[in-house]
C-alpha cells in the first residue's frame, strides 16, 4: 500500500542549538494542526440556535394571542359579557408585552455577570414552564378568581422569559460573529 504525504507534512528536521543539544522539530500535518482546521463554525451554530430559540419563543407567545381570541375569555372570565371577556383576555396578552423590557433588563444584568449562555437557558426554561403551566391552569369554574390572577402572573413570566431570550440571543449571536460581521 502506497503512503501519500500531504504538502504540509514535513520530515523531521534535526539541528544542534548553541549549547550542542540535538533538537527535533516536526511540524504538524494539516490534519493535526488546530489552527488550519476549521472547527465547527461556532458563529453559525450560535446564530442557528438563537434563531430557533427565538422562533419557538415567539410561536409560543403568539399562539396565546389566538387562544386569547377564542378560548381564554369564556374560560377565565365567565362572569362578564362577551365584549368584556374578549377585552380581559387581550389584556392578559398585553401583560406579557409590559414584562418584556423588564425581562431584557433582568436577564441582561445576569448575562453580564454569570454568562449569556446560562441566562439564555434560564429564560427559555422560564418561558417553557410558564407556557406549560398556562396549558394546565384550571379555569374560573374550578378555582374561581385565582384562575385569572394566576393567568396574569404566568403571562408576566412568559414576557420576562421572552424579553430575556430575545436580548440574550441577539447579544450571544453578535458576540460570536466573525470580527468583520458583528454589525450590519
Amino acid at each position: 500500500m502506497k503512503h501519500h504525504t500531504s504538502r504540509s507534512t514535513v520530515l523531521a528536521a534535526r539541528r544542534v542549538d548553541s549549547q550542542g543539544i540535538r533538537m527535533t522539530s516536526t511540524p504538524l500535518s494539516r490534519e493535526n494542526n488546530t489552527e488550519s482546521v476549521n472547527p465547527v463554525n461556532s458563529a453559525t451554530r450560535v446564530a442557528t440556535a438563537s434563531f430557533i430559540g427565538t422562533a419557538i419563543e415567539f410561536y409560543d407567545f403568539y399562539v396565546y394571542a389566538t387562544a386569547a381570541a377564542l378560548v381564554i375569555g369564556p374560560v377565565f372570565f365567565p362572569q362578564t359579557s362577551g365584549t368584556a371577556q374578549m377585552l380581559s383576555s387581550f389584556l392578559t396578552f398585553g401583560i406579557a408585552f409590559l414584562a418584556r423590557p423588564l425581562g431584557s433588563a433582568l436577564f441582561g444584568h445576569f448575562g453580564d455577570r454569570i454568562g449569556r449562555k446560562s441566562t439564555l437557558v434560564a429564560s427559555l426554561l422560564l418561558m417553557g414552564i410558564c407556557t406549560t403551566l398556562i396549558g394546565v391552569l384550571p379555569g374560573y369554574a374550578t378555582i374561581g378568581a385565582w384562575a385569572p390572577i394566576l393567568l396574569c402572573v404566568l403571562r408576566f413570566g412568559q414576557g420576562l422569559g421572552l424579553g430575556g431570550e430575545w436580548g440574550g440571543a441577539a447579544l450571544l449571536a453578535t458576540e460570536n460573529a466573525p470580527k468583520g460581521k458583528r454589525a450590519w
